[in-house]
């Protein structure tokens, strides 16, 4: 396989590979790939819903059913993502998944099905870049501190199924979790910024007023296009992340066109534990 580097931060090409018959070693260079360049993408790989089911258990557990999200037909851990005329999504704000559970997942697996011809394109930033930029007076404040996640931008999906009843049902089933604003990679040992702006709602020990001030200012500093890589989908392209040290953003600027994806998340790093 060839790996080519997409920006200086972030991000790597992978080609010269089909998806549909992979070799242990072809596994493990994927892993050390991903490991390395934190998102990697794959382009012409027309693969089934079985063979992303495989690609992603070779890497660990498969995510249950989704809270929000439904899964596609057949296939109760691939997640159907699908929005055009009369079906906006909601992942057009930066986040990494599912940080309102106590333990985050390792990765997502996003397959192509059908974009636009243009537009519709997702952004990843590298997190442990961000951090690392920080004036060490910032590095040395956010020591130690933790936040608060929640469902956060989920809020709206569940209002307009069954309104504030369902919004109160939801944050009840799924609760809240704390994490350490400035977290460690448990394979790179890269210290990174664990916070989003879709999931975190508070710092801990701070008032209101002024967690909201640091954190506005980190997710503007977060935010620079530096630390970040573009990708344009084209049918059959997949993007795999960690989601442990990136956060990303899909794009909304196709509407009323359709925008077709299927993900699969893994929960843990099942090669994590081997290697420390």
């Amino acid at each position: 396989m060839k790996i080519e580097r997409v920006t200086p931060a972030i991000g790597a090409e992978i080609s010269d590979i089909c998806l549909n018959n992979l070799t242990p070693q072809d596994f493990d260079e994927i892993y050390h790939a991903l490991i390395e360049h934190k998102v990697i993408f794959f382009r012409d790989q027309d693969i089934t819903p079985e063979a992303h089911l495989a690609f992603a258990i070779s890497f660990g557990e498969p995510e249950p059913p989704h809270p929000i999200y439904p899964s596609i037909e057949g296939y109760e851990n691939i997640v159907l993502l699908k929005s055009g005329a009369g079906s906006k999504p909601d992942t057009n704000d930066w986040h990494k998944d599912m940080t309102f559970k106590a333990n985050p997942p390792f990765t997502s697996i996003l397959h192509a099905i059908e974009v636009p011809d243009v537009g519709g394109d997702t952004l990843w930033s590298n997190t442990n870049a961000a951090y690392a930029a920080l004036p060490t007076v910032w590095q040395d404040y956010l020591a130690g501190m933790e936040a608060m996640h929640d469902i956060g931008t989920f809020r709206n999906d569940l209002y307009n199924k069954g309104g504030i009843e369902a919004v109160n049902d939801g944050l009840k089933k799924t609760g809240s979790a704390v994490h350490k604003i400035v977290d460690t990679h448990p394979i790179s040992g890269l210290k990174y910024l664990n916070i989003n702006q879709s999931f975190t709602r508070h710092i801990m020990g701070e008032i209101q007023g002024e967690s909201d001030r640091i954190l506005q200012y980190l997710y503007q500093h977060m935010a620079k296009p530096e630390f970040q890589v573009r990708l344009r989908w084209r049918n059959n392209t997949i993007a795999m992340w960690d989601n442990r040290i990136t956060h990303h953003y899909a794009v909304c600027d196709y509407l009323p066109k359709v925008r077709h994806m299927q993900r699969i998340t893994v929960l843990h790093d099942k090669r994590e534990p081997a290697l420390k």
